[in-house]
């Protein structure tokens, strides 16, 4: 609660310096302090999150996660549908609206959950001393890197308007290409990952386990098995997305510039779906400070590459920014997951 209040209070009280100068743009500000509201609900909403996975009752995030997902889509489609057509001030701030109510109805939900959760835990306030130092010394190293991360992430989208408009672009359509990749697409094509990320989340303790007791086969065969699933799963989720993205974009959003989006980085799923799986794989094998490298490296190489392709390839370079940085994402992710496991994916 302390970080999240931190948070909004933070973008709350900068949100017109960061409009103004960094994005240089005024009509961002009353989107940046719409936004400012998630920071406690995600907040919370995170820690109550790792209480289930922790438990062992992932399902329960997880439906919450799949739920918001949907609600979201819902409020910002019925947000937009709201909006005066070609303001683009107000259309940026009705898709941020719609993800605040998506936040905040995950964490009623998520809380909800926990206050019928809690009674079934043991007690453990003698070990709290001992178990807080433990946590700390795995959280603190993570904390870091994961604040790093963000603050290269938040320097990115900062700098995207930018190069767009640096690129001859107008304040009106870098906004508005953005915002439609941001908003619309990317929502879209995350919504089907919820399975995914459920089992990501769940092999965790499992494969911890796992390699407590010494396990290697069983560790090499359940791997294999979770990214040859996440492979399949995905291919036919990216089938379906770039075959139906025409009228998932005029039927969700009314927005045909949203299809051709979504048509673009359809094939991206595969790559997308399995580092996730990977990604939960290595955190389950104690490589957490390996990925949160990987991370890093993703979110360094995303701020320079926005900075230098953008003002000369503006969208087109975007997309393939994305698609740069989920392929390397993926290769280094798969890459350490073979040093640390045999992976037989085709045997």
């Amino acid at each position: 609660l302390f970080f999240g209040l931190s948070a909004l209070t933070v973008l709350w009280s900068f949100a017109e310096p960061i409009g103004f100068l960094w994005i240089g743009d005024a009509r961002t500000v009353r989107s940046l302090k719409l936004v400012a509201f998630s920071m406690p609900f995600m907040s919370l909403s995170s820690v109550m999150s790792g209480y289930f996975t922790a438990c062992g009752r992932v399902w329960k995030p997880t439906v919450v996660h799949l739920g918001e997902q949907l609600i979201t889509i819902g409020f910002v489609a019925f947000f937009l549908t709201h909006s005066p057509a070609g303001d683009i001030e107000k259309n940026c701030a009705a898709v941020m609206l719609g993800n605040v109510c998506g936040d905040a109805i995950s964490f009623v939900c998520m809380l909800l959950f926990y206050l019928t959760d809690r009674h079934s835990v043991r007690d453990y306030s003698a070990q709290k001393l001992k178990l807080t130092s433990r946590m700390l010394k795995v959280a603190l190293p993570l904390a870091v890197s994961a604040y790093a991360r963000s603050a290269l992430s938040t320097l990115e989208h900062l700098l995207v308007p930018r190069g767009l408009k640096a690129a001859g672009f107008s304040a009106d359509r870098a906004l508005s290409g953005y915002g439609v990749i941001q908003g619309m697409v990317l929502p879209i094509l995350s919504f089907p990952a919820c399975i995914l990320m459920a089992l990501a989340e769940l092999i965790i303790p499992e494969l911890t386990e796992a390699q407590v007791r010494g396990n290697e086969g069983d560790i090499s065969k359940t791997v294999s098995s979770l990214i040859k699933k996440g492979l399949g799963y995905s291919s036919a989720v990216a089938l379906v997305l770039f075959i139906f993205a025409d009228k998932l974009g005029v039927r969700i959003y009314s927005s045909p510039e949203a299809g051709d989006y979504l048509r673009l980085l359809a094939p991206l799923i595969p790559i997308m779906y399995t580092d996730m799986v990977a990604d939960g794989c290595l955190k389950g094998l104690g490589q957490q400070l390996w990925c949160m490298g990987i991370n890093l490296l993703d979110a360094l190489l995303g701020v320079l590459l926005v900075w230098q392709v953008l003002p000369v390839f503006a969208l087109k370079g975007y997309i393939c920014i994305i698609y740069f940085n989920e392929c390397l994402n993926f290769a280094l992710s798969i890459k350490r997951l073979g040093k640390v496991t045999k992976i037989r994916l085709f045997s």
